[in-house]
């Protein structure tokens, strides 16, 4: 089983940066996929950014150029680098890893204010 809490939400103006983490219970070595998704009120969820083992890196287009998904084997933790954001971009920001079965971070708000 694995737990994952995130953290680094709140509240920015637009074109500011926020990085999000998402702290592992156990290794994330042996979690072969990691991913942020974002729900938007009134909106389906979304995957935002997802990362392999093997560091390969996956994008929406939505945040192509201004995120950056991360991970440290050390501190088993995900991040997120969020560049220049912008009001669109505000959502619940919740974590995501595949060690068998899915699991879910609580979710962590970003607002992003015009």
């Amino acid at each position: 089983q694995a737990q994952l809490v995130e953290s680094g939400g709140g509240l920015v103006q637009a074109g500011g940066s926020l990085r999000l983490g998402c702290a592992a219970s156990r290794s994330i070595s042996i979690i072969n996929t990691m991913a942020w998704f974002r729900q938007a009120p009134g909106k389906q969820r979304e995957m935002v950014a997802r990362i392999s083992a093997g560091g390969e890196t996956y994008y929406a287009d939505s945040v192509k150029g201004r995120f950056t998904i991360s991970r440290d084997r050390a501190k088993n933790t995900m991040y997120l680098q969020m560049n220049s954001l912008k009001p669109e971009d505000t959502a619940v920001y919740t974590c995501y890893a595949y060690l068998g079965r899915d699991y879910w971070g609580q979710g962590t708000q970003v607002t992003v204010s015009s």
